[in-house]
């Protein structure tokens, strides 16, 4: 197959479906692109008669800006000053209540500290009372092992139980 000149029938069917691609298009792709392009005009156009429209309010609006600017420069003073007076009365407030809340947060973390030392009391004294028991056991196993040692040590505990009972 030589790429500079195409078989007939290559060039055929490239012809028809270069048609068919181009008929589709001219139904369903062109008539979107034009409308959508045609929107597009429609919104630049009124976008343009609505600057002009504002820029004639804008020449008789000149004016009046004055006035409201001289307007405007003496409330932005009293409303500076009642601002300063707010602003100094909310800052008052707002560090007030901070200082509740960190009081609040303190005593709560007192609190928290408290019962999380209890905790940790209460699971080292059970740690250590198993601990003490798994070792009594194991001197107590190494110690009883003959029959004549266990005998030998409740005897001994029985005399001790009666010292204590008679005391």
């Amino acid at each position: 197959m030589n790429l500079v000149t195409p078989d007939s029938g290559l060039l055929f069917w490239m012809v028809l479906i270069f048609g068919i691609v181009l008929a589709i298009l001219w139904k369903f792709g062109f008539p979107m692109i034009t409308g959508m392009v045609e929107k597009r005009t429609a919104h630049i156009d009124e976008s343009l008669r609505l600057a002009r429209e504002a820029e004639e309010r804008m020449k008789g609006i000149a004016g009046e800006q004055k006035k409201l600017i001289e307007e405007t420069q003496l409330q932005q003073s009293q409303m500076l000053k009642e601002a300063a007076s707010t602003r100094d009365a909310i800052i008052a407030q707002a560090r007030e209540e901070a200082r509740e809340q960190a009081n609040l947060m303190i005593e709560k973390a007192k609190v928290e500290i408290e019962a999380e030392k209890e905790s940790a009391m209460r699971d080292i004294r059970k740690d250590v009372a198993l601990l003490s028991v798994q070792v009594a056991e194991k001197i107590l196993r190494d110690r009883l092992a003959p029959e004549q040692k266990q005998a030998e040590y409740l005897d001994k505990l029985i005399e001790e139980i009666k010292e204590e009972n008679k005391q």
